[in-house]
């Protein structure tokens, strides 16, 4: 059901969103009130309120389309994870789309008022949206309900009838544009099985490199500046960033004698050359099984070696391996590279990997390389780290059972790419997103068993979002395939260490363990 409460808003959806309800509630909340036993006698299975709205964001502007995470009132603020999906399918749709709060007031607010409720955040204010969706239930029984509301005017345009009067007819065109979409959306609602693949998330190098900077940030003076992102995740990135980190693509744009820290996929020699020459502190969040490679890197080469990495050009973590001896290092990217790569001396080869490679990849690679040089030397223990090798595992786990397969993690993020692949060798539609806002409805359709897994470099309350989106589109129960556990932790650097961890491996990069 589709609930406006102008008549302007009625007909701009009728007709427009296939086989659905559309009623008319009246404007404001007296007539919302009136209103309200009809939708208890109608007990639709899914609810959309839609319409236009004033907006309180600078950034707003009219025709643009609010679709709500959370409508707030006097009496509270309710959250509304269902519409995550149609955010997505309206931004496919070629409109521009925020997602935020949404208040709805008892009286048409305007001016210095809009400003001061601006302020706490909200991206728009209407008069019905809360008390029709408080009226659909508490979690967990509330129907699956959006709120989408179309800017007319905001806080910074004024009312001036003229300029309202074409503003309002174009977010009215823009209302009658989102019809297919709520169609769409509303075809989700319905139970769902989630499987989780276990081990997921964020891995010991991760947790230590995140460590590294929160401490170097309550040690050092501000601002500390992070050389390229610190492991590769938006959200961690951006919360590193609300902390005061600084983050930067090169040390040219990092002052003197200021704090830099290093990512977890290592750098090269000439990086921390540079560091030491400008007398810069440096705190080294290297990964220890990407410090194990360059350990690696630096023995064959010493000992004369062309050394094969195989790995993806222009990744971080291949960056620094390769500028561990830059004139006898070369990438393999794939079998093709390894049947055409040159080597000085076919008798004299090593090769080593990217710790996030697929291993069935890095395999096939491996293959070649000992067809073409009998002689090649293997890394004394597998570079491919071993949250690698968990994860693609786990995500087999879940694959053949899931009708689609949801990856959480950023896609620069070799890890989560690699993982995404995995799935889909084995017949899973996977699809690799940064959070639950990213889901498209296209995923979900038909899906009644939808696996989750996440990157290493992907924070856990990710799963959980997009687990809460699912279970307010319907009932979900929830399975977790757990292959095995992980209860391994690096020891922070000197730096920043407090104490010595007991529990933690140490973080040279000779452990022979790995």
């Amino acid at each position: 059901m589709v609930v406006t409460a102008l008549r302007s808003e009625y007909l701009a959806l009728r007709k427009r969103v296939p086989d659905a309800r559309l009623v008319r509630c009246g404007m404001g909340p007296e007539r919302v009130r009136a209103w309200l036993p009809q939708l208890a006698e109608l007990a639709p299975d899914t609810l959309v309120v839609a319409g236009v709205a004033g907006g309180l964001d600078p950034s707003l502007r009219p025709g643009d389309v609010v679709v709500a995470n959370e409508v707030r009132d006097a009496h509270g603020r309710i959250v509304l994870r269902a519409a995550a999906p149609l955010a997505a399918q309206l931004r496919l749709a070629g409109l521009r789309v925020h997602s935020g709060p949404i208040v709805s007031r008892d009286h048409l607010v305007t001016g210095a008022a809009r400003e001061r409720l601006a302020a706490s955040g909200a991206l728009a204010v209407d008069m019905e949206s809360a008390a029709i969706v408080r009226a659909g239930g508490r979690e967990p029984d509330r129907l699956p309900t959006a709120v989408i509301r179309v800017i007319v005017d905001t806080a910074f345009s004024g009312l001036a009838r003229p300029a309202t009067i074409v503003a309002g007819m174009r977010a009215l065109a823009v209302l009658r544009r989102t019809g297919p979409a709520l169609r769409r959306w509303a075809d989700l609602a319905g139970p769902r099985e989630v499987l989780l693949a276990g081990p997921r998330s964020f891995c010991a190098g991760v947790d230590r490199a995140i460590d590294i900077v929160t401490q170097a940030l309550q040690r050092y003076p501000r601002p500390v500046y992070v050389r390229r992102q610190i492991v590769h995740n938006a959200h961690v990135v951006a919360d590193l960033q609300r902390q005061g980190a600084v983050f930067v693509d090169e040390l040219d744009e990092v002052p003197d004698g200021t704090t830099v820290v290093f990512s977890a996929h290592g750098v090269a020699p000439a990086v921390r050359d540079e560091a030491d020459r400008r007398g810069l502190n440096v705190v080294d969040a290297t990964c220890p099984l990407v410090a194990k490679v360059h350990t690696e890197a630096r023995r064959f080469a010493a000992r004369g070696d062309t050394v094969l990495f195989i790995g993806h050009a222009g990744h971080d973590e291949t960056e620094g391996t390769v500028g561990e001896a830059p004139d006898q290092v070369r990438v393999v990217g794939d079998a093709e590279q390894a049947r055409l790569v040159p080597v000085s001396d076919p008798a004299k080869v090593a090769y080593l990997t990217q710790t996030t490679l697929a291993v069935e990849d890095a395999a096939e690679v491996v293959d070649v390389l000992r067809d073409r040089f009998p002689a090649v030397e293997a890394p004394p223990t597998d570079d491919i780290c071993f949250a690698t090798t968990n994860r693609q595992t786990a995500v087999r786990a879940i694959a053949a059972e899931s009708d689609t397969v949801i990856v959480l993690g950023s896609t620069n993020s070799s890890n989560s790419l690699r993982l995404a692949e995995v799935a889909a060798r084995c017949g899973a539609r996977a699809h690799l997103v940064d959070d639950a806002s990213e889901i498209l409805p296209e995923w979900l359709e038909q899906a009644r068993t939808v696996g989750i897994t996440a990157g290493a470099s992907a924070p856990p309350h990710l799963v959980d979002e997009v687990i809460a989106t699912l279970s307010a589109l319907g009932p979900v129960s929830v399975r977790e395939r757990v292959v095995t556990t992980e209860d391994i932790r690096f020891a922070l650097p000197k730096q920043v260490a407090d104490s010595p961890d007991p529990m933690a491996q140490p973080s040279t990069p000779d452990n022979e363990e790995f």
